[in-house]
């Protein structure tokens, strides 16, 4: 019987697939340097689009209650400022390779999560606002390059990766709502 339950055993971990853990790739900020003023990171308040999720799983984007269909469309809209709008995030001229000089966007997405949240709400706004740059990308790797972003050379998608640099900052979670 020993027998039987050892090889029993020894077939299971064989057969049996562990899953690998997932999660988000993220990548910390840099420390900031203490003889550097604060003043200087300052960022104008027209580059940052602010997402909360409250402690009952509702969204909140520039302080307004918005669904979760509508915040991919509301992210892209904002990184892109086609029309240039003084609400909407300013645009610095670069010099990137394939595209020369070129305005790009200072926008940045402020997320902030209430301690209740739920996990599957945050990883849902996390996608769609990663959703929001892909699409960005895409585009313009297919606009550029005739081609999708996923088929380009390395070279050619940190181009296009600096020519839509959007971070999403995540502040600590607190409850939102509450002073």
């Amino acid at each position: 019987m020993a027998d039987i339950a050892f090889l029993l055993l020894i077939f299971f971990l064989a057969a049996t697939t562990m899953d690998s853990d997932t999660g988000l790739m993220r990548q910390l900020p840099a420390i900031p340097d203490p003889n550097v003023p604060q003043d200087i990171n300052k960022i104008n308040d027209r580059n940052i689009l602010e997402v909360k999720v409250n402690k009952d799983n509702l969204l909140l984007v520039e302080g307004q209650l918005t669904e979760f269909s509508q915040l991919r469309e509301i992210a892209h809209n904002f990184i892109l400022n086609a029309n240039d709008s003084p609400n909407m995030p300013e645009k610095e001229v670069v010099n990137l390779p394939y595209f020369g000089d070129v305005a790009v966007t200072k926008a940045v997405i402020s997320l902030q999560n209430d301690i209740g949240t739920k996990y599957g709400v945050y990883i849902a706004v996390q996608n769609e606002l990663i959703a929001a740059r892909a699409k960005l990308r895409d585009d313009l790797a297919r606009q550029e390059f005739g081609m999708p972003y996923e088929r380009l050379d390395e070279d050619r998608k940190g181009a296009i990766d600096d020519f839509f640099q959007v971070p999403i900052s995540e502040a600590e979670p607190k409850r939102i709502g509450e002073n």
